[in-house]
């Protein structure tokens, strides 16, 4: 395996003794915004060192294998176990040299809205939150649920969660849409085939070193009390905090910390973050507005559909990207589908879903 176009040990080497010299000049600690860059840039070479280091020792391994069936051992089980293994960690590699964009490597907030048909929906806006969570879980991101509203039978009303760790923005930007579900309802008592909606929103969370301009006259502060389904999550206080910037009507909202000050702190960074990727998409903007951009949560404008009756299939209207183990799929395994998205942007761009016939 030729990695010489991804990986150079000495020019990287190179990089992060001259990032490790500037951090030890105790002046840039005084100035948050020279240190978290460097601290950054710091972590993305010993990660690609790491990696560099990790594929080297998974070649020579198989080699291993090689020269030990050359001698008339019976090495195929272990062959084809590294073999794989390597060519899903050469997959993530790949993934990960196609991110690129300023906001790739940063932390990202999920937002999850069911469409239109109460408890169907709402029911599977939740299952896609988990499985976005448990896709968090198996990459070891940090995940934490900022805000959720429960559903009135089932499911949820909305949720926003943070997933934290390294290009996790990057990787879930291609989720941004409306996502479809074809099953038969376990609501429905007479087992009817039912077809739900939910959307997810994806954003990365802007650190302080990224300027936003945020007037206070702009903001509505609301405090209230947060709900649940009790136990120790049980809020007596009104200490959860929904903030309102009211030029453009986005919304954020904490309600996961008991203080009422770290609640608002955590809704005005995901404010600070939404704000952001709203300025990006208007300079964007050639002839449409943001607003244009968003589809409506309903049949022929889905990226995605997941289908469990009559047949099974997780499919991307976007990059035809299809997986038939679906179950696999809504418990985290999404990178078929990340890669698919990723290596079609690099490829000239992203084209919009198109329609499906309804099942």
């Amino acid at each position: 395996m030729n990695c010489g176009s991804i990986f150079d040990a000495p020019r990287l080497r190179s990089e992060l003794a001259s990032v490790e010299q500037k951090i030890s000049d105790p002046s840039v600690w005084a100035d948050a915004a020279k240190s978290q860059p460097l601290m950054r840039e710091r972590k993305r070479l010993e990660t690609l060192l790491s990696d560099e280091a990790e594929l080297e020792r998974r070649s020579e391994d198989i080699d291993a294998y090689f020269e030990l069936a050359r001698e008339g051992e019976d090495t195929e089980a272990d062959l084809k176990r590294e073999i794989a293994a390597l060519l899903e960690f050469a997959e993530k590699l790949e993934s990960r040299t196609m991110l690129s964009g300023e906001t790739d490597p940063l932390p990202a907030i999920v937002t999850v809205h069911p469409g239109a048909g109460g408890t169907e929906s709402q029911d599977w806006a939740e299952m896609l939150m988990r499985m976005y969570l448990r896709w968090g879980e198996r990459q070891g991101f940090k995940v934490e649920i900022n805000e959720i509203q429960d559903g009135d039978e089932a499911g949820i009303k909305s949720a926003t969660f943070t997933i934290a760790g390294e290009f996790a923005f990057g990787l879930l930007s291609g989720e941004t849409g409306v996502h479809r579900l074809v099953r038969i309802s376990p609501f429905d008592s007479a087992k009817r085939r039912h077809t739900s909606f939910a959307s997810v929103f994806v954003s990365p969370e802007i650190d302080d070193t990224i300027v936003i301009d945020i007037k206070p006259e702009d903001l509505r502060i609301d405090t209230y009390r947060s709900g649940g389904k009790g136990g120790q999550h049980v809020n007596t206080t009104d200490s959860a905090v929904r903030i309102t910037h009211i030029p453009t009507g986005i919304v954020t909202g904490c309600q996961n910390e008991r203080s009422q000050h770290k609640n608002k702190d955590r809704a005005m960074k995901m404010m600070r973050s939404k704000l952001y990727e709203y300025e990006l998409e208007k300079k964007k903007e050639i002839s449409r507005k943001l607003e244009d951009s968003k589809l409506d949560i309903k049949f022929g404008s889905q990226i995605r559909s997941y289908v469990l009756q009559p047949y099974r299939m997780a499919k991307d209207l976007r990059t035809r990207v299809e997986v038939g183990d679906v179950d696999k799929v809504l418990d985290g395994d999404l990178e078929p589908f990340i890669r698919g998205y990723l290596r079609m942007r690099r490829e000239g761009g992203v084209p919009a879903p198109v329609a499906e016939e309804e099942e």
